[in-house]
Parts: structure tokens; sequence; C-alpha cells
């Protein structure tokens, strides 16, 4: 009898049909997209609806890999690798990739863009399972599609990776201060401008006092393009505002059809704990990816904490009370699951400790 490699489990017969990472921007879903990926076993998609896959080329994908600012992992492949089997040679786009799937939406049932998102994932997942491969789906644009893609999906694994706002903030506030990156900081406020008519877009913004871009609403181009000028000007505070009324609307979606958490604050402080993952993603995926080994990322926030200039820390609970209130009025609504309710509470406790170290 032929063994396994360690670390891998043969997924013939496991109950999940591939796995679907949802993450937020600067979580570190990267990196544990990296650990599935690193599995003989799997064929791991990243970031199936970036909007960079609607002018792919074939020739782009070697071209494509972390850079020193960006905090990734090294991969031994570049990032879109998976994708070479829906390229042409001489064309530009991943086949049934369409640029507006790049938009997540917040709206309580599919619309209707929703099926060729739908039959575009089926095409990735087919192509890894004809291959006895688990697809493994990495996302940072799915929190407010979650509930249709766990409908849409129900043999797939849904993994929620979540992390502490104030983390994920810093980390896309310092490439904006340091580096002149203002794409994590634009993100939000895109996202929450052009789903502003959805009244829990609407309810988020309004409870953390956002204050989107001046200019009107035309195409999803120009409203991204004039986000993206807001955001090289934009107040620190205003900033995370946006950022926080996001992660609320994220944090409320989870209760809609994950399958399993991944809270990155811990994974780096408690080895029972990636054990537990460890075994949770065995269970119910066949595959066993090592996940020892991972950054403390809460004392790393400590640590780099005075760098960030402009926001004053102490007024940030306020924010943090706001998505409290958000997120409990939706959680007696729609029945949050008690663990998915601590595990945010705790988050945003955390958020209050390390906002404070803002000066």
């Amino acid at each position: 009898m032929t063994s396994q490699p360690e670390g891998q489990v043969d997924p013939v017969g496991s109950p999940a049909r591939g796995i679907f990472l949802h993450t937020g921007w600067r979580s570190a879903g990267t990196w544990v997209w990296s650990r599935l990926r690193a599995l003989d076993h799997v064929t791991a998609f990243y970031e199936p609806f970036s909007a960079l896959l609607g002018d792919l080329k074939l020739a782009d994908i070697n071209v494509i890999q972390p850079a020193m600012t960006s905090g990734h992992p090294a991969l031994k492949k570049p990032y879109y690798d998976e994708y070479r089997p829906f390229l042409q040679p001489d064309a530009r786009g991943v086949t049934g990739y369409r640029k507006r799937f790049s938009i997540d939406r917040f709206a309580p049932v599919p619309n209707d863009e929703f099926p060729p998102q739908h039959a575009y994932l089926r095409q990735l997942c087919g192509h890894a399972l004809d291959a006895h491969k688990v697809p493994v789906l990495k996302f940072c644009r799915t929190s407010g599609r979650l509930p249709w893609l766990a409908a849409a999906f129900p043999d797939a694994m849904h993994v929620g990776v979540m992390r502490n706002p104030v983390s994920q903030f810093m980390s896309g506030w310092q490439l904006h201060q340091q580096w002149s990156n203002p794409f994590f900081v634009a993100a939000p406020f895109r996202v929450l401008g052009i789903d502003q008519r959805e009244p829990d877009v609407r309810r988020a913004i309004d409870a953390c006092g956002v204050r989107l871009p001046p200019e009107p609403m035309t195409t999803v181009d120009e409203y991204a393009a004039a986000c993206e000028r807001y955001a090289r000007t934009v107040e620190g505070g205003h900033a995370y505002r946006a950022f926080v009324a996001l992660w609320a609307l994220a944090a409320t979606r989870m209760t809609g059809g994950i399958d399993l958490t991944v809270d990155m604050d811990r994974i780096g402080q408690c080895a029972d704990y990636v054990a537990t993952l460890r075994t949770a993603f065995r269970d119910q995926a066949g595959v066993a990816p090592d996940f020892s080994g991972a950054r403390n990322l809460v004392d790393e926030t400590k640590r780099s904490a005075s760098r960030i200039k402009g926001i004053d820390g102490a007024t940030m609970r306020s924010v943090h009370a706001a998505a409290r209130q958000f997120i409990a009025a939706h959680a007696d609504a729609h029945r949050m699951p008690a663990d998915i309710a601590m595990l945010i509470a705790g988050k945003l406790a955390l958020a209050d400790e390390l906002s404070a170290l803002w000066r």
C-alpha cells in the first residue's frame, strides 16, 4: 500500500468537493492559501475574482510575483500559475471571467450577475476535480456574496479567515504611508460606495460615520478611480471608519454558510489551535495543511503601532462600539451562531486594546 506524503490525505470520498477561503484584504489569507497550495492533492486558485484576471496573458504569469512590500510568503509558483489552462496564447483574460466580478455585493439574494460567476467558478472547480485534485479558491472579494456561494456550492468547505480590524487596517495603511500604495485604503470606500443603496451597507456606513468620496456614482471604473484619489489624501481616522464598516459587514455575513473559521490572531500563538485546524481540514476536506510556523501577528501589530501617524487611537473605541451595535442587531435578527458572535466580540475587544497604542 502506498503511503501518503506528510500533511496530505487522499481526498477520494472526502465530504467536501473543494475549499473556498473567504478572506479580507491584509488578513493573511494569502499565507493560509499558500499552506494549502503546498499539498500535492490540491489545485489552488488565487483570487478568482481579481480585476487583474480580465487582462491577464500567459506571458504575464511568471512576472507577477510577491513584491518586497506585500508581506506575502515566498511562492514556489507564481500567484496565477493555475490559470494557464484558461488562457489563450494570443489573447487577454481568463476564460469565463468578467470584470464586474471584482466588486463584492451585499444584496440579500443573488443578483443577475451571479449566474455567470457561478458558472465560472464551477469551471475552475471542475478542472481540478477532473484531475482528482481538491480545488482551493482564495477570495478577498466574497464577504458579501458568501451566503450566495455557500448555497451555490453546498458540497464545498467554506472557510472564513478572520483577523482583528486594527491589524488588517494597519497593514494596508502602512503600505499607503510608506510606499504610496493607496489600494487597500481605497478598497473599503469603493465597495461601500458602490453598494450604498443596500440597506445593510447604508446602516453600516451610518453607524460608523463613514464619509464617502464626494464624487457621484457614475460607472464602476470612474468611481473606483475617484476612491483612489480620495484615499491619497483622506485623514487616517476616516479611512479606519470605512475599514471597520466593511469589516463589520463581512462579519455579519459569516452567519450564512461558514463551515470553519481560521483565527489569524490566534494561529501564531497556540500550537493546540494549529493542530485543531489541521484536524478540521482533514475531517471536512480530506487534506491536512501544515499551519505551524505562523508569525505572531498580534505581537507584530503592537511593535509597529508607533508607525501609525495622524490617528488618535483613543477615539477609535467609539467606532468599535458602533460596529458592535450594528453586528448585535444583525445577530439578533439572523440568529448568529454563538461561537461566531464570541469570536467577533473578541476581535473588537482586541481592536480596542491595539488602537489605544496609536498616538
